[in-house]
């Protein structure tokens, strides 16, 4: 049986960059083509209503503005040994829940055999505007390379539509 790989765009579309994880998951969806065991979903602010599509992957890849402490603009990658066991101060920007929602999966022993955190330091979380600022709009291309590379880690290559 072939593992099951989701990448998870989180995030708030009304908070700028705080949307980022989803804006990155909008443009996967154009510009790639995945075998049928790589979903793709946008998470948006569903928090612990994820843990069902958490516990159908063996590999989750989440892509999410990140509140690391870096410089706006600073790229993270964070494996789940990374993320916190407990209850925590959240890291991400907009309060999504994932990590308890992982922590949940872990304590049922349904988890994915890995988790891997694609994140970004955001420039400006400020309510409200739909769009992106232009300088994480113009990073959207490293982060979408980022999450293909993870991908290709687990031995799958997308297909770039051209």
């Amino acid at each position: 049986m072939t593992d099951q790989i989701t990448i998870l765009g989180v995030g708030n579309i009304l908070l700028r960059d705080e949307g980022v994880g989803v804006r990155v998951i909008e443009e996967l969806k154009k510009n790639y083509i995945f075998p049928e065991n790589v979903r793709v979903v946008d998470g948006g602010t569903q928090g612990l209503w994820l843990l069902s599509t958490i516990q159908e992957s063996d590999h989750l890849i989440v892509v999410d503005a990140v509140l690391g402490g870096g410089a706006p603009g600073s790229f993270y990658r964070l494996e789940r040994a990374d993320l916190p066991k407990g209850l925590r101060v959240k890291q991400s920007a907009h309060d999504s829940d994932l990590v308890e929602a992982l922590n949940l999966c872990s304590l049922v022993e349904k988890e994915p055999k890995t988790v891997v955190v694609i994140g970004i330091e955001p420039f400006n979380i400020s309510p409200f505007g739909l769009e992106l600022s232009p300088e994480i709009d113009k990073k959207i291309d490293d982060i979408m390379g980022m999450v293909i590379t993870e991908v290709n880690k687990l031995g799958v290559s997308p297909e770039k539509i051209i």
